[in-house]
């Protein structure tokens, strides 16, 4: 059984399936995907997330404004927890800092993360942090607003070994898309080689970040059974312990058992 922990359901390109996303979830299913988490980009989507999840078994949402997504007006804690309230929503983010293409000011982006953190906290769900070009600053925040006690993953993780074990050390899991799978992300293999297995959650970003056989093309839950084969053959273990290991983080983290 595999999870993947991190995909965008409403925004995949269903171009394979003939425009159906049912088609889709059942090829995920067949590629032995049992749980999937929509994660919120923008809080305008929501709803149709939340239609996906109703209609759909095992299919869980999280709500949060990504980094670098404008927005009319910034949420606060109540309106956060407020969105999170239903039992589907089992996580906050994706949350975090982005300073890829973020120019002059910043604040904004951290007085955001700040609140997000602050939100989870609240509720006791955890935290999605998506972190580029802003290591320092990202694991402050965290620090600073003891993001430990929520606990989450730091999703897609393509950052340094040194930065992995500073978001282990705040009770952070490391989550590797697609992004491993490259030829080129030798470091990022490397770290996925270091990772406790118990601290190890995998994930598609789809429609984002294609793995290898199917990289640059649009992505979709299914294919996250490629990234649990390619971190077994990395670590040199079985694809089924990948597998249970990943499942048994999942459910301890976001679903509390």
């Amino acid at each position: 059984m595999l999870i993947d922990s991190h995909c965008h359901l409403n925004r995949l390109d269903l171009t394979n399936h003939n425009g159906d996303l049912t088609a889709a979830l059942a090829f995920a299913r067949e590629q032995g995907v049992s749980h999937m988490l929509c994660v919120s980009v923008i809080l305008e989507d929501l709803p149709e997330m939340m239609a996906i999840a109703r209609a759909h078994e095992n299919i869980y949402v999280s709500t949060g404004l990504h980094p670098t997504e404008a927005t009319s007006q910034e949420p606060n804690v109540e309106k956060l927890t407020s969105l999170a309230s239903d039992p589907l929503v089992i996580a906050i983010g994706e949350t975090g800092l982005d300073y890829y293409r973020c120019e002059g000011d910043i604040t904004w982006q951290q007085k955001r993360f700040r609140t997000h953190i602050q939100a989870a906290k609240a509720i006791d769900k955890p935290l999605i942090i998506h972190t580029r070009e802003a290591r320092e600053d990202t694991i402050r925040i965290m620090q600073e607003e003891n993001a430990q006690d929520p606990k989450g993953v730091m999703h897609c993780f393509t950052e340094t070994w040194e930065m992995a074990k500073q978001a282990m050390d705040l009770n952070f899991y490391i989550s590797f898309s697609g992004i491993v799978t490259f030829k080129n992300a030798k470091e990022l293999q490397d770290i996925a080689k270091k990772i406790p297995l118990d601290r190890m959650l995998i994930e598609t970003d789809a429609p984002y970040l294609a793995p290898v056989p199917y990289r640059g093309k649009p992505n979709e839950p299914a294919y996250v059974r490629h990234v649990a084969e390619f971190i077994a053959q990395l670590r040199g273990i079985s694809f089924e312990e990948v597998a249970e290991k990943t499942t048994e983080n999942f459910e301890r983290l976001f679903l509390k058992r």
